[in-house]
């Protein structure tokens, strides 16, 4: 075995190529994975604090780059914001740095957490999984992609409910499966 293979930017993009693109949740995703322009990265960070350092620094990093050769940016924290409350009061902050910056038609965050739980939902209820990654994780996404993907899509705004179907679909035995499959747990 690979021991690349059970860090945290392998185990995300495993889970991303699975779940994301193989079950066909994002379906703009496919592409820039094929074509390796998806930065999947670890912060290092073990607080909020520094969790928002290492943010900023991945923005300015996204920004500086083409996006024919970064598209779009995976911050995964192995090591902070286990907790689902400690981790959406620093998405929080993290949205409101971009706004803060000015960077809101330019860049937009999307978030995914082992524990992830729609509000209003049951804990175990499949739709979670939309948003259910191995670890915590920040998606930069540049808002030029997300217009130039949806150019071609027909009423977007059914995507959300569109994936909770699949999730309800493939069913809580198998959303558990992959998801120990992407922690490396069998």
């Amino acid at each position: 075995m690979n021991p690349d293979q059970n860090r945290p930017q392998a185990l995300v993009r495993r889970w991303v190529e699975q779940l994301v693109v193989g079950e066909g949740l994002c379906p703009f995703a496919a592409g820039p994975i094929r074509e390796g322009r998806v930065r999947i990265t670890a912060l290092e960070a073990a607080d909020g604090q520094a969790v928002m350092r290492e943010f900023l620094a991945e923005v300015e990093h996204l920004l500086a780059v083409d996006a024919s050769v970064v598209e779009t940016t995976l911050m995964v924290v192995p090591n902070a914001l286990g907790d689902f409350d400690d981790y959406l009061d620093v998405l929080a902050r993290l949205e409101e740095a971009l706004q803060a910056l000015g960077l809101e038609d330019a860049l937009q965050l999307a978030s995914f957490h082992p524990d992830y739980r729609f509000e209003g939902e049951p804990a175990e209820s499949p739709g979670n999984y939309t948003n259910r990654s191995p670890y915590p994780v920040f998606h930069l996404i540049r808002q030029s992609s997300i217009s130039r993907a949806l150019q071609g899509w027909d009423n977007p705004e059914e995507i959300p409910e569109r994936n909770k179907r699949r999730m309800q679909e493939l069913g809580i035995e198998y959303l558990k499966r992959i998801s120990a499959g992407s922690r490396g747990r069998n």
